[in-house]
């Protein structure tokens, strides 16, 4: 064979391997959420373990998200003074902060953060019990590792995410005002007639739709990914980064998609 037909085969047999790959991921992944609706029918051993992951994650990490939120509608609010100052009548500030924080830095700020913080958990506890064959003990059990271990955590990620997404657009907006108010010489009156002229009931909807896509990618993902590990300590550490990595840039896909599908035709 020809060095040409080496270099030519050699690309190829990338792509090839690449695209195999991602095949399989995607029929382990269908076979995964199968899994999971099937184990909706155990509601008697998901339902306590749910409550308990939706309390850890729900108090470990408000704060965290309510700080970030709390930084992000500051900055909103003096690069609006920046950038508006002298151009524009005051109350747009706080059309800008509200409309800013609802729409977007609140949703996917808090699930970024999230991404980091209890996907590295789930994908790091879970590759753990894979690797020290714990998940094996429990099917040797009859018992299903979904109802156990994955519905639960994906369920009160699903729960806790969204209201973790509001109280952190809250966060900013409040935050963000006191700001503009020091800096901007910003009355409550104005505030509040600027997020009120350009404020929909979409937005509010909008938001919560975007949390609830988050929240899949952040629970689901990391899940699937620790479930999946293989090669011991190494493993679990590179399913621990992958999980993190992949959640946060499917969080920003879904972010582009969403906005186009429910705000493209506005």
């Amino acid at each position: 064979m020809s060095n040409g037909a080496e270099l030519t085969l050699g690309p190829l047999r990338l792509v090839a391997r690449s695209s195999l790959r991602s095949l399989d991921h995607v029929g382990r992944f269908s076979y995964f959420v199968i899994d999971m609706l099937r184990a909706f029918a155990e509601w008697r051993i998901w339902f306590s373990r749910t409550i308990e992951q939706a309390i850890a994650v729900g108090y470990g990490s408000l704060f965290i998200v309510l700080l970030v939120a709390g930084f992000a509608g500051a900055v909103t609010s003096l690069q609006t003074g920046y950038q508006f100052t002298g151009t524009l009548p005051v109350y747009y500030a706080g059309a800008v902060i509200s409309e800013s924080m609802i729409l977007e830095l609140g949703p996917v700020l808090t699930a970024l953060i999230l991404a980091g913080r209890i996907g590295a958990r789930y994908a790091a506890e879970l590759g753990t019990m894979r690797v020290t064959e714990q998940i094996d003990a429990l099917e040797s059990l009859g018992r299903s590792p979904t109802s156990h271990l994955l519905l639960p955590r994906v369920l009160a990620g699903l729960l806790v995410i969204p209201a973790l997404t509001m109280f952190a657009t809250a966060a900013g907006i409040v935050v963000g005002y006191f700001t503009a108010k020091g800096s901007l010489n910003l009355t409550y009156a104005d505030f509040e007639y600027g997020a009120r002229t350009f404020f929909r009931p979409l937005d509010l909807w909008y938001s919560l739709i975007k949390s609830y896509c988050f929240a899949g990618a952040v629970t689901m993902i990391p899940c699937y990914i620790g479930f999946n590990t293989q090669q011991g300590a190494e493993g679990v550490g590179r399913a621990t980064t992958t999980a993190v990595v992949s959640a946060s840039v499917t969080v920003l896909l879904l972010d582009a998609l969403t906005t186009k599908l429910l705000l493209g035709a506005k």
